[in-house]
């Protein structure tokens, strides 16, 4: 078990350290080629923070484990929501920029409805994962179309987001090079050992392979989406908070999830249990982003206790539920009876609020 325990611990840190390779060798190679920083910033480095989310994803669907992939890509999605952006928001009131409510928000919701419907067969096969493949190319396309039209004041934004241009030590391309060639080499190596480690401890402790997915490996792949969007909050940069969760809930959909069903053998099963209750929840949480942001365009403090409280009840009712407590009957109906509906209530008052407000000067 112990020897479970620390493959696991050294996967999470292969993942990690492999990302930020990735990133930075990407992102340096590419603006070497002359590629504008914009366009690196929607692409590499947003869509590098869910690199260990698509390895994990795509290892555990080449070697069977259909639950830790499935599990993986729900249950990031919902700690990207209610953890990270709720954390953020404890730590400063994130405002968001309008773009992400009219653009990123409505194709992070459309793009988990997509996925509720493609699973409900339950199976995400070989076609589908083509399809979903398809759109991350597509929404990538028109990313890099939208970032030329985008003002001088947006590219320079963007371009401190870049990793540091003051070292020189890996200025060559070929060093650039080697850094991605060894961050995927980590990312690959990384994601091998925390999916057998994964499995192991699951099945040691009687755990389904999905709630080990829903939970544990899920906010490992998150690691890199917890520190970005931390280190952006403590510093003001709150568009970057946002928009971190926000493209890498949908990259975690359409690439991980799309290469995932492609390289299954056969496609990926989605059990019974993620069709009833988890793909739900991860429906419900990218809905709940679409009225708290238009309230007032932030995500206040109180809203991110409201998150963080939600993901731990969300949490204790895979524990309760995977260990079959005698408490799983009162807390669901607790869950379902009296906060849920409040919540809804104090989200419709809040709104409706709203609409008598001025809205917020640009």
């Amino acid at each position: 078990m112990l020897e479970h325990i620390m493959m696991f611990i050294l996967g999470l840190v292969a993942l990690t350290i492999g990302a930020e390779l990735l990133v930075r060798g990407a992102a340096r190679l590419a603006m070497s080629f002359g590629i504008a920083p914009l366009v690196v910033g929607l692409t590499i480095v947003a869509f590098g923070t869910s690199a260990p989310e698509m390895a994990v994803s795509a290892g555990a669907a080449v070697s069977g484990s259909g639950d830790i992939a499935i599990g993986n890509v729900v249950g990031s999605n919902i700690v990207n929501v209610l953890l990270i952006l709720g954390l953020s928001a404890l730590i400063v009131p994130l405002a968001v920029n309008e773009q992400i409510i009219r653009q990123e928000i409505p194709i992070m919701i459309g793009a988990s409805l997509l996925f509720v419907v493609l699973a409900m067969d339950g199976s995400i096969g070989r076609g589908e994962g083509l399809l979903l493949f398809a759109l991350v190319v597509a929404y990538t396309a028109f990313l890099v179309i939208q970032s030329r039209r985008a003002s001088k004041a947006v590219q320079d934004e963007f371009a401190e987001e870049m990793p540091d241009t003051a070292s020189r030590w890996d200025a060559h391309w070929s060093v650039q090079a080697l850094l991605v060639i060894g961050g995927l080499a980590l990312l690959v190596i990384g994601a091998d050992w925390l999916v057998d480690a994964a499995v192991a401890v699951a099945r040691a402790f009687g755990v389904s392979d999905l709630v080990i997915g829903l939970t544990v490996v899920a906010v490992g792949t998150s690691m890199p989406e917890i520190a970005t969007s931390l280190v952006a909050a403590f510093r003001g940069q709150r568009d970057i908070a946002v928009g971190n969760v926000v493209g890498s809930n949908i990259f975690n959909i359409f690439a991980c999830l799309g290469v995932a069903g492609i390289l299954a053998d056969g496609g990926i099963a989605v059990s019974e249990a993620a069709r009833n209750f988890d793909l739900w929840v991860m429906l419900a949480v990218a809905f709940a982003c679409l009225p708290i942001v238009i309230t007032g365009r932030e995500i206040a403090r109180w809203e991110g206790g409201v998150f963080i409280a939600y993901y731990v009840a969300y949490t204790a009712y895979l524990v309760l539920a995977a260990t079959q407590h005698a408490s799983l009957s009162t807390f669901s109906g607790v869950m379902l009876g009296y906060v849920l509906p409040l919540t809804v209530i104090t989200l419709i008052v809040s709104f409706v609020r709203s609409g008598h407000k001025a809205p917020p000067a640009a």
